[in-house]
Formats: structure tokens, sequence, C-alpha cells
């Protein structure tokens, strides 16, 4: 994009080419009808793509952080210019029809940042945000666009406190089971809502947010050591500062994403998520990442075959009590590549010029060795994520052996089928559900939710109604990160789409197997035949719009849930 001199004031060239010449002379026009300059026209110029919202907890906080980025260019010799995107919350769209447009809101923001970037032409960009879906889609818009590009996060939130305990604003959800049993009163009840959420930030809870805001750092997307400062940090103001001046050394350097989000790279990321054992959601963002820098689709056997190497060194809130303060403090991401150094990929470059191998040889070992173990003594020498295959599930699943006790590693029993969440949270709740149940949520993947809506409540409730150590629940839908007890996800293919998970019913005997990495419904081939034959699927209405688009074109959970371009599947 630059000219061959690179833009300068002296010689009155632009470091853009759109803005050069009588054809540039409209956008210039444009551009100095809102203040800037010839001069300032004539630097590198860093789009701020900033998902800021008082609507979104995690993203409240990055009108600040993006006025600290426009320093940060502005000193390095470039001039900012900020746009928008959406940022919508998965907690508050938890529940109701709105989650059905959360993942399939990562295409949307992934597109709006593409079409802001080709029609202006922008030299380079910061991308700020933190949660769910809006750091993998910012991710997967770098690799799209292959331009110099650096992500910013907004940091974790600080943990609630109750009864001497550190909890994440999910001790809500755990509080209306708590309050079904009268365990607790109607006061104590809006007391635990009034400071379950005590700040600004992503939510505590090494959930979908926070997992991916570290993998962008594992990646090299993101400066070393930023992805964990905390929300309300200086450290926090002044990352966001040095990752604008950044943003323009990148540009002058000619460092593109697509020379940082490699097959190198993205394997350093599976082996981090599987070591930690980040949310299973990461796996769908990986694969979507993968696909859009034209790597092609990124098997789940991949992730498969990684599981049974890696073992879990750090084991995080909700799997355990260690939230992402204690992580941050116990020396985060950097502390954790250093134990697993001997499964990393070191030729992988970052957004600072240095290797991955050139990073870890500055030994950022952890401070708290009760959080982050070793290799020699891991967690458990279980990876964190696994993927599972079987007679339900041929194409592949996902499971989070971190957060699941070690008494529900092997289990078996009758199904109890649900063809929507809120039909299972009803039963739930009403206790109609026994001990050593499985549940079976079809229907809810990519085109049957549609949009693959997170099993978030129905986990919550049985936790609440102390059945999470006694059940299993398995699903063509996703889970959120922050759920923990025994539950299988991503099934594929979904039952929309004839998957055995449509087959199931009432009775039937499903086994899981994490160790032996199966998924297996007991039922003869036979008498499957005959229920096949008999077999109509179930359409759910959703209003006209992007979600009947997605349906449409979303690809497989075993392929990333990605919208088919028709080109490269």
């Amino acid at each position: 994009m630059k000219s061959e001199c690179g833009g300068c004031a002296s010689c009155g060239t632009h470091f853009n080419p759109i803005l050069e010449g009588d054809n540039g002379a409209l956008k210039r026009a444009l551009y100095k009808s809102m203040g800037h300059t010839d001069e300032q026209l004539r630097r590198p110029v860093i789009a701020v793509v900033n998902s800021y919202t008082n609507a979104t907890a995690g993203h409240v906080n990055l009108n600040e952080l993006t006025a600290n980025v426009l320093k940060g260019i502005e000193e390095a010799g470039g001039v900012g210019m900020v746009f928008g995107t959406i940022a919508p919350c998965d907690g508050i769209a938890e529940g109701h029809l709105g989650m059905r447009y959360i993942l399939a809101a990562r295409e949307v923001i992934a597109a709006s940042i593409e079409t802001m970037m080709r029609a202006h032409r922008f030299d380079g960009m910061v991308l700020l945000g933190s949660c769910d879906k809006i750091v993998p889609a910012m991710l997967m818009a770098a690799a799209r666009l292959d331009i110099p590009a650096i992500m910013v996060n907004g940091g974790p939130m600080y943990p609630a406190e109750y009864k001497g305990k550190h909890w994440d604003g999910n001790i809500v959800t755990e509080a209306v089971g708590w309050k079904a049993r009268g365990e607790i009163t109607d006061a104590e009840f809006a007391h635990i809502e009034n400071i379950a959420e005590p700040g600004p930030g992503s939510c505590t809870m090494y959930g979908t947010a926070n997992t991916m805001c570290a993998i962008a750092e594992v990646l090299g997307m993101s400066l070393p050591g930023s992805s964990m400062l905390p929300a309300i940090s200086t450290a926090r103001r002044e990352c966001a500062q040095e990752s604008g001046r950044q943003a323009v050394r990148l540009v002058r350097d000619g460092v593109n994403a697509r020379q940082i989000i490699t097959p190198d790279a993205l394997h350093n990321a599976m082996v981090y998520l599987l070591a930690t054992g980040g949310s299973t959601n990461a796996i769908l963002h990986l694969q979507a990442i993968h696909y859009e820098a034209e790597l092609g689709h990124l098997p789940l056997a991949t992730f498969d075959a990684l599981s049974h190497q890696v073992p879990l060194v750090a084991s995080l809130y909700p799997a355990s009590e260690y939230d992402m303060i204690d992580f941050y403090e116990a020396g985060g991401v950097p502390a954790v590549e250093q134990e697993i150094a001997a499964l990393m990929r070191p030729n992988a470059l970052t957004v600072v010029g240095k290797t991955k191998g050139q990073l870890l040889a500055e030994g950022h070992h952890t401070s708290r060795p009760e959080v982050i173990h070793t290799l020699a003594i891991p967690v458990r020498n279980e990876a964190g994520v696994a993927v599972l295959h079987g007679n339900l599930s041929p194409l592949g699943c996902v499971v989070k052996p971190a957060a699941v006790p070690e008494t529900l590693m092997t289990f078996r029993g009758p199904a109890v089928v649900f063809n929507s969440e809120d039909e299972s949270v009803e039963a739930i709740m009403s206790g109609r559900i026994l001990p050593g149940s499985v549940l079976v949520l079809r229907y809810e993947g990519p085109k049957g939710g549609p949009g693959m809506p997170e099993m978030y409540r129905p986990m919550k409730s049985l936790e609440g109604m102390g059945l999470s150590d006694s059940c299993a629940l398995i699903t063509d839908g996703r889970f959120s990160g922050s759920n923990r007890g025994l539950f299988v996800g991503h099934i594929s293919p979904e039952a929309i789409d004839g998957g055995a998970l449509g087959l199931i019913e009432d009775g039937d005997e499903v086994s899981i197997d994490i160790p032996g990495r199966t998924l297996t419904l007991h039922v003869d081939d036979a008498t499957l035949a005959v229920r096949r034959e008999e077999w109509q699927p179930m359409h759910k209405d959703v209003p006209r719009g992007f979600l009947r688009l997605y349906r449409r074109w979303a690809l497989p959970a075993a392929q990333g849930a990605v919208l088919a371009d028709g080109e490269t599947e």
C-alpha cells in the first residue's frame, strides 16, 4: 500500500497511495473536513477498531483505552482513525432468542471490520475487544485482511467475594438454584446479585473471553504479557499506548497478520488451550482463524492428537478456585508458556518482532506454583480439552476434562431427551431429573439452533439443584466457558443434518469415556435404521434477517461453524 519512499513531509508524498495525487484529492478533502491535516495524511493511517459499548462489561473501558492507543500512534508518527463494531454480551443474551445470535455475531463483526478496512484502505489496525465472540472475530478479520494488525483486550474484572470465597458473576445463576431449594432468602439472593459483578472487565473466569484474549497473546497478536492485565490497572492503559506505537512499527516494517498467524502459531495456541483447559468454544474459534488465514480447515483430529501429548498445567476458575487475577499474579500466559516450552514451536513470530523462542529465552517463571504447575508435575496428565468420537458423533465432539470431576471421567446412564434448552431447564428445576441421567439437548447446532447457542442454563441449573456431580449433558450446541461438570458439546453431524443425536429416545443407554475418547449410543444399528426411516427434522423458526442467512450458510461445528464462501470448502 505504501509509496516507494514511505511518505514524508519534505517531498509531499503520502504513505497511503489512495491519498496521493489528483485522484486522492476528494479523499483528502473528506478527511480534512474532520480536522485531519495534509501532514497527518502523509503518515501511516492506522484504524483503531473500537468495540466500546456501555452495554457490555468487558467493553465499557475501551473508549479510555482507545484514547491511549491514539496517543501511541501519534507518538510513533502515525495518524489514528477510529471506527466501531458491535459487541454483544453472552451473559445478557443468555436464556432467550439473543443467544442464537451470539456465535453468528462473530461473522458479522469480522465482516464489518473487513468492509470498513477495504473501503478506506487503512494501512494497519489496532483491534480493541474483550469478550467472547468479539476477540475471535477480530483475529479472523486480521487473518482475512492480512495487513499489519495488533490486538488489545480490555482486561479481566476483579472477582466478587462471597462468604470468604471468590466468585464471578455466574454465582447469580447458581444462586437461583440455591433459592429454589430454600437454601437462601430473597434478601440474600438480592445481595448476591448486587455484589456479583464488582466492576468493569471481562468476567473473571477462564471462559471464552479470557481464553481468547490469552490465545491472542499466544498467537503473537498481542503484546507479550498483556492479556491478563486487570481492566482497572495502570498497566492496562500503558499497554494500549504501546500497542498504538507498535502498530505503526508493524506498518513501517511491512509485517502483516499472516506472517504472525501461521501454522506454528496456531499449533502453539492449541497446545496452550489444552494445557490450561480453556473454553471449548476456543476450538471453534481457532478453526475459524485457521480458515480465514487460508490454511484450510483445521480438523478436530489435530486437537485430538495433541490432547494425548499435552497435560493440564494450569486449572483455573471455574475448574478451580483460581480466578483471572490469581492467574495474572501467577505470571499469566508467559509463565504457562515457559512451563510448556518443550511443546511449543519457537520460530513463530510475534507483533514485537521477536520469535516465541526469543521470548521464552527471557525466562518468565511463575511466582505461584500452586496456580501454574510444571510439565513434570502437572495438575493432571489429561489435557484440559479433549475430542471424542463414536456412533453419536462420527465427525467429533468436544469435552472439557479440566471441568469434569474425576468420578465422572467415565459415565453411563439412561437418556432423557429434550428438543430445546427451555424444556431441559424446566425439567431440571421442577425436580424431574434423576441422578445418573444423561440429558440429551438436540436441535441446538449451527443450523438446528440455529446459531449454536450455549447450553449455559441447563448446566448451571444442574449445579444449583445439586445434580452436577451425578448427571451428564450432551448436545450439538455449545457451552459457556463458565460451565463445569460432565458436558459434551459440538456433536457433529448435528441432529438437523441427520446425526444420530436426533434418533435417541428416552431410556436409551449412552456412555461417555473421556480417557478412551468415545461417545457411544448403545442401540443396535438395525433399531437405529428403523428410527431413521421415521425421523423428521425439527425446524425452529427465527425472525427474518441475518440468523436465517447464518443457518443457510454455516458449516458444521466440526469445521468451526464458519460461513461457507463457496470457494475454499
